[in-house]
């Protein structure tokens, strides 16, 4: 066969032209060449480019006549197109804001900051306390305590049976209906709540807890990056690596760093004068609603992936655990839960979207987040391609992040083999 292109050591079928035929071949091609039973051919592979080629090209042609049959259509209806409108002046007002934002001043990119910051801040308190919420109750259904259990397994029947979004109105209802702020409950010195909310201690203007926020992500940044040098070998940590060092670290650091900065450290404790409360700063029904609902929806589902990795444990480990001397609590914890944690991350990152993405319910309850602030940008500006554009986009890169944090972490859980 010298002289001649490699051929297969199976018996050669006959050549189909491209097409469906070809496409067909290829693929057991590329399946059989993965068994290592079979070579490619120079014509194989050049069949191959041809058809990924084609297939990318009439992709992009479809997309280039969308957006230009779009752009033809609002031109021939005077419709203005591009992102120049990002920097008008928004007259509207916002009711919750992490940052300055002023009507008559600040610009529709400040707005739109705004509103991504305020999806950021419901998805991220409503993962942290769906995620403790939802391993209490996972852990308890399995608890041999019959009356516990069962209360756990009614409450996520009840919980994930009724839609999200009815929940939502319920808890919003629910709180505008608590006493006014001369009857507020306390909840502990300085926490309230009322119908306008819940209201807590604060630090000055908001400066001290940026630097401290800041300063925590640098921490989380620094040791992810740690854990993936020691991870593929080049600097070993060893012990630095740990989660009470971690934990020390992530508390010491950014009191420190509010320390260095000069900000106010004493707490402005809320008190009752007249009819509202002066000091502090408030959580408002909106924003309680929200993350009250999503957390509870959430927690029903992620109990039950907690649970399922539960028992997704050989029972061994556990008998193993329990012949060693090990207490349930101790074997739960240092034998069950990590290997568990290799069955639940990967559901658990779904559901982690599923609250980035739920949240854009927050139009239900009034709540400005980003998808909120970009529907009244479109009532306003009339561009609701650039609008929807913007969303998806947000969406997407938020997403992806978080997708890419759980994989990252359901690697480093992984059992490894060689």
């Amino acid at each position: 066969m010298s002289g001649q292109r490699a051929v297969c050591n199976t018996p050669r079928r006959s050549v189909e032209p491209n097409g469906w035929r070809g496409l067909r071949r290829v693929t057991a091609l590329s399946r059989s060449t993965e068994a290592g039973d079979m070579k490619y051919t120079s014509r194989d592979v050049v069949s191959s480019i041809v058809i990924q080629m084609l297939l990318i090209m009439a992709v992009g042609g479809v997309g280039w006549f969308l957006v230009a049959t779009t752009l033809g259509n609002l031109e021939s209806r005077g419709v203005s197109t591009g992102f120049a409108f990002l920097w008008r002046i928004v007259s509207m007002p916002i009711a919750n804001s992490w940052i300055e934002f002023i009507p008559g001043v600040h610009t529709y990119a400040r707005a739109l900051l705004i509103g991504l910051l305020n999806t950021l801040t419901v998805s991220g308190a409503v993962i942290v306390v769906c995620t403790i919420v939802g391993a209490f109750i996972g852990i308890a259904r399995l608890s041999p305590n019959l009356l516990l259990a069962k209360s756990c397994g009614a409450y996520v029947e009840a919980v994930r049976n009724v839609p999200v979004l009815l929940q939502l109105v319920f808890w919003y209802q629910l709180i505008l209906q608590l006493p006014a702020p001369r009857a507020a409950f306390k909840l502990a010195e300085g926490f309230f709540i009322s119908n306008r909310g819940i209201r807590y201690p604060s630090f000055g203007d908001g400066t001290a807890v940026g630097i401290a926020g800041l300063t925590l992500l640098v921490v989380i940044i620094a040791f992810i990056f740690a854990a993936g040098l020691q991870r593929k070998g080049k600097i070993r940590f060893g012990r630095l690596l740990s989660l009470p060092i971690f934990l020390v670290l992530a508390i010491c650091l950014p009191v420190a760093a509010v320390l260095l900065s000069g900000q106010a450290t004493v707490p402005d404790v809320p008190v009752l004068k007249g009819l509202n409360f002066r000091g502090g700063a408030t959580l408002t029904p909106e924003l309680s609603a929200l993350v009250i609902g999503l957390s509870i929806y959430t927690s029903a589902f992620v109990a039950e992936i907690v649970r399922a990795g539960i028992l997704g444990v050989p029972s061994g480990q556990r008998e193993a655990a329990m012949a060693l001397g090990l207490g349930p609590l101790v074997t739960l914890r240092k034998v069950i839960i990590p290997q568990a944690l290799r069955i639940i991350i990967p559901p658990l990152s779904s559901e982690y979207l599923g609250v980035i993405k739920n949240s854009s319910l927050a139009v239900a309850v009034g709540y400005p987040d980003l998808f909120a602030i970009v529907n009244s940008m479109i009532s306003d500006t009339g561009q609701a391609v650039e609008g929807v554009t913007i969303i998806i986009l947000a969406f997407l890169t938020i997403s992806l992040a978080v997708s890419a944090l759980m994989n990252w972490y359901n690697r480093s859980v992984a059992l490894v083999t060689r």
